[in-house]
């Protein structure tokens, strides 16, 4: 399975470096965030990228071969098919500024396209070919885009959908299918990051497999998440908190926040040694009632949600 984690900052180099450095394929995946697997899948299915080859056939890759990576990053994560990035990159240059933006219907088609590969692989109860197509999804689009564009709609679609004969039996195999991929993903992100968060369910407020894109969207190379398991008492957040010591504790809700339900995050945010924070779309509709309060809300949206954390743990930890 192919796999994009997030860039890091971008370095700045001089003329002279432009010029003269190489690298090799291990450091230019430290520092785009592009894996090797995947550099290799853009230069010999896509053409994307062409390092040179030592004698022995070790790629090397120029500061211009990475500026390249990096903007082929920046139209997936705009949503484009890596096979349309060539075509684009052809056009407007190696590398350039994202200008230029494509018809919202061309990408929506494509995401459709995957979405109706997916729902005959359903159809057919084809673990196996569910399996591949998921793989391509992941080398052609970010995490993001793979999930909340194509994965996540198609989830929530035959979740409607549930009560139509056969209908129910596709969609407990996706899910399953998902959460299985999603943790073993987050279980491959564990390590000794330097920052700890909590995440849990508010109990009956959500699903497992929204809860753990939740913990998937917000880990990093630097923050590590422990998922609590859903049923997790609410009255014993506090204790758990105490025993974990982490940055912060984030709580997930779909359902749109009520009054008592915001005076219980109140008092728990009171007790507790770390930072609060609430996530999905409960965070969404919570703004305006904790405005001005401690508690965090880092919204729904994976791209958006991680950003929110990175900006109130960088509060917190400067304190």
């Amino acid at each position: 399975m192919v796999t994009i984690t997030e860039p890091p900052q971008a370095l700045q180099f001089s003329h002279l470096e432009k010029q003269e450095r190489m690298f090799p394929i291990r450091e230019v995946a430290r520092l785009t965030g592009v894996n090797p697997v995947t550099l290799r899948a853009w230069e010999r299915r896509y053409g994307l990228i062409q390092p040179t080859r030592t004698e022995s056939g070790h790629r090397l890759y120029s500061i211009t071969d990475i500026e390249r990576v990096r903007s082929i990053l920046g139209w997936i994560g705009r949503g484009v098919a890596v096979s349309k990035v060539a075509r684009i990159l052809a056009k407007t240059g190696a590398v350039q500024v994202l200008s230029s933006s494509i018809p919202d219907e061309l990408v929506q088609a494509d995401y459709v396209q995957w979405q109706t590969q997916i729902k005959a692989a359903l159809s057919h109860f084809d673990d196996v070919e569910l399996g591949q197509i998921y793989g391509q999804v992941f080398s052609t689009y970010s995490l993001t885009v793979t999930f909340q564009d194509i994965l996540m709609p198609l989830w929530a679609q035959l979740l409607q959908q549930h009560d139509l004969f056969g209908q129910a039996s596709e969609w407990v195999m996706l899910d399953g299918f998902l959460r299985a991929r999603v943790l073993q993903r987050l279980v491959l992100m564990r390590g000794l990051q330097s920052i700890r968060i909590v995440i849990a369910a508010i109990e009956g407020h959500c699903r497992e497999l929204e809860l753990l894109l939740a913990a998937l969207y917000l880990g990093s190379s630097e923050v590590g998440v422990r998922v609590l398991a859903l049923g997790q008492p609410f009255d014993e957040l506090t204790l758990v908190c105490e025993k974990i010591k982490p940055h912060a504790l984030v709580l997930f809700s779909n359902q749109a926040p009520t009054s008592d339900f915001i005076r219980r995050l109140n008092r728990l945010a009171m007790g507790l040694d770390c930072r609060l924070m609430l996530a999905g779309d409960s965070a969404d509709l919570a703004q305006e009632s904790l405005s001005g309060s401690s508690i965090g809300c880092l919204g729904s949206e994976g791209v958006l949600m991680q950003q929110r954390l990175q900006q109130y743990l960088a509060g917190t930890l400067d304190t």
